[in-house]
């Protein structure tokens, strides 16, 4: 495994009692932090699910367990839940290493999307001749890099960008959320929509299965339960540093001087590393939802950028609003491009859903 980063991200400033906590906590292996669901804000986000579920009529409350991230094991009917959001210490070295932590909202949006999958495998609805002709074939490879089209009408709207167009199964997952979340009318929203008629295949199926309660195993050692994650907490941050291939460090010097502008041109703006540093957890944050790339992705081009900054002295002009706006655009077309032209295999028995890349 690589290294990991021994301070927080850039923009991040803490106390030196936390870095002591911080650096023992990253020293310890996740197995034995004791990491349970029970008392936790978990407990409290699966309760609120469990209960969405009934209220729909569905019986089948699929089991969640703590893992590396969020996900689904093919084929299987159980949920895996990020262990960080279990504790406020782990939540907070999560929101330095990434680009934030998910609010209740957000990890309610995930929690019904796993639990479509789930709801898929439990039922094998995947093999019915009319989920194939609704979502496609399930057998369709599954590419993590994929190409969406944002303006299609054929897929509902759900988490990250256009995430259903990436396969039938995550198609299924993502229209069965949209049909889960309460107060939300889902028909007047799709209204003259193609995804309608997906959502209307959903309720028509839940009605039809709603009652029944299969089975549903405890995680396997593969589906990597907290209990196997016999690695430190800096090493499971380190596994996912992944980094953009810069090979010479002047390739985006001239992009730089169009966004930012010389220092003797502006010999009292704020010096563009600064302003990244200020900006950074914004940034990150925005570029990695859009894209649906790694934020460890963007801060490796984001630290490329600061850097260079420094090195070309550039500064800030006077219009700080729209510098912000055209370095994230910047950045995003970057990182799009980059997510593109590379390919990325799959192996089998990975888990599927929206933190399963």
């Amino acid at each position: 495994m690589g290294s990991v980063r021994a301070l927080p991200p850039h923009g991040i400033v803490t106390d030196p009692s936390w870095e002591r906590e911080r650096t023992a906590l990253l020293g310890r292996k996740i197995s034995g932090l004791g990491l349970t669901v029970r008392g936790s804000r978990v407990e409290r986000l699966v309760e609120a699910l469990y209960a969405e579920l009934a209220a729909h009529g569905i019986a089948f409350h699929p089991p969640v367990y703590l893992s590396d991230q969020w996900g689904c094991p093919d084929g299987t009917p159980i949920i895996a839940v990020p262990f960080y959001l279990v504790d406020p210490k782990l939540e907070r070295i999560e929101a330095e290493m990434s680009a934030g932590i998910e609010d209740d909202v957000e990890a309610m949006r995930y929690l019904r999307h796993e639990c479509g999958h789930a709801i898929n495998y439990a039922f094998c609805l995947y093999e019915r001749p009319e989920w194939r002709s609704t979502f496609g074939p399930f057998s369709r490879p599954y590419r993590e890099r994929y190409r969406a089209d944002p303006f299609s009408r054929e897929y509902v709207r759900h988490i990250l960008g256009w995430y259903a167009q990436k396969h039938p199964d995550e198609d299924f997952a993502e229209t069965f959320a949209v049909w889960l979340t309460p107060n939300r009318d889902w028909r007047s929203e799709y209204a003259g929509w193609p995804a309608l008629t997906k959502l209307e295949y959903v309720d028509r199926v839940m009605q039809e299965i709603g009652s029944r309660t299969p089975a549903a195993p405890a995680p396997a050692e593969d589906d990597l339960p907290v209990e196997a994650m016999h690695y430190t907490l800096a090493e499971h941050y380190a596994e996912s540093d992944e980094s953009v291939p810069i090979q010479d460090p002047r390739q985006f010097d001239r992009d730089l001087r169009g966004i930012f502008v010389a220092a003797a041109d502006a010999p009292q703006g704020e010096p563009a590393k600064w302003f990244i540093h200020r900006h950074y957890r914004e940034i990150v944050s925005r570029i990695a939802y859009w894209t649906g790339e790694s934020p460890s992705i963007v801060r490796s081009l984001l630290d490329h950028l600061a850097g260079r900054s420094e090195e070309l002295d550039l500064r800030v002009g006077s219009l700080e609003a729209s510098t912000l706006i055209e370095l994230t655009a910047f950045g995003t077309a970057v990182v799009m491009n980059y997510r593109h032209t590379r390919t990325l295999g799959r192996t089998a028995g990975a888990r599927r859903g929206v933190g399963a890349e």
